[in-house]
């Protein structure tokens, strides 16, 4: 019998990160909102299944899920596409993804980690808008640069866009996809898979290693201590403002990489 997924118990009371920018996610797969002034963008819709809790999240601080025109998938896997077919059909949204991934979101290829959830992926879509490196996606007063970041899947991208409170402008960014799980030599060998798209990894990752950021965001909550975090704003603090985590957190995840490659040598 396959494990019960219960969404509920992944519910986070919604909050805002800074200016323009909220978390209305979830604990198994983050998810974000940024209110352009023209209409909203979401990062990640999450999982089919806690869709509902992110729809009452993003009405419970006050927006119209009618407003939503953007859905930006940060890569292919099922915890964090998941919901976009639904949220589409519900809203009229643009989709957004890494071009690499398309096979992913419209069910070509069976990569998409529900097996592994011990669900099943019936929300393939044709997304409207694939994603290259370098591209910028415009909307209001925000515009999104994505660079690639392959290895988590071949067309993870990381984003960077600045968020204001109308004062105070910061640059917030976000990987799309740090897991060591699909890249481990086991997964790869179980779908026939080489190992070219890991070895972009790190070389991606040092290509935009050193850009200023001063708000990590992380597509899975424990990337930057999302609820941590959340509990800990007060009127003259946010740590979510750090223009120190970013590089921190990636080159920690370049860590977890090579210590997943030492121990597969030591097989």
């Amino acid at each position: 019998m396959a494990n019960l997924f219960h969404p509920w118990e992944g519910y986070v009371k919604p909050f805002k990160i800074f200016g323009n920018l909220y978390f209305v996610g979830t604990t198994p797969a983050s998810t974000h909102l940024i209110d352009t002034g023209d209409g909203l963008i979401i990062l990640d819709p999450g999982y089919p299944q806690s869709l509902y809790i992110v729809i009452n999240n993003i009405c419970e601080l006050g927006f119209k899920i009618k407003d939503i025109k953007y859905i930006i998938n940060t890569h292919g896997h099922y915890d964090h596409l998941g919901a976009a077919k639904a949220l589409k059909e519900l809203t009229g949204a643009t989709t957004f993804i890494g071009k690499e991934d398309v096979t992913y979101a419209n069910g070509t290829d069976d990569l998409t980690w529900a097996k592994e959830l011990g669900l099943e992926y019936h929300e393939a879509f044709e997304p409207d808008v694939l994603i290259s490196n370098n591209d910028i996606i415009k909307l209001g007063n925000t515009e999104i640069l994505c660079k690639d970041a392959p290895g988590h899947t071949p067309g993870t991208k990381a984003f960077f866009f600045d968020v204001t409170d109308g004062k105070i402008t910061y640059r917030a960014a976000m990987h799309g996809g740090v897991g060591m799980n699909s890249m481990k030599k086991e997964f790869l060998d179980r779908y026939g898979l080489g190992t070219e798209t890991r070895e972009k990894f790190v070389p991606a990752i040092n290509t935009f290693i050193d850009e200023k950021v001063d708000i990590l965001l992380g597509n899975h909550v424990e990337n930057n201590d999302t609820v941590g975090k959340s509990l800990q704003i007060t009127e003259d603090f946010n740590p979510f403002i750090d223009n120190t985590a970013w590089k921190n957190f990636l080159t920690g995840v370049i860590n977890n990489y090579q210590n997943v490659l030492n121990q597969e040598a030591m097989l």
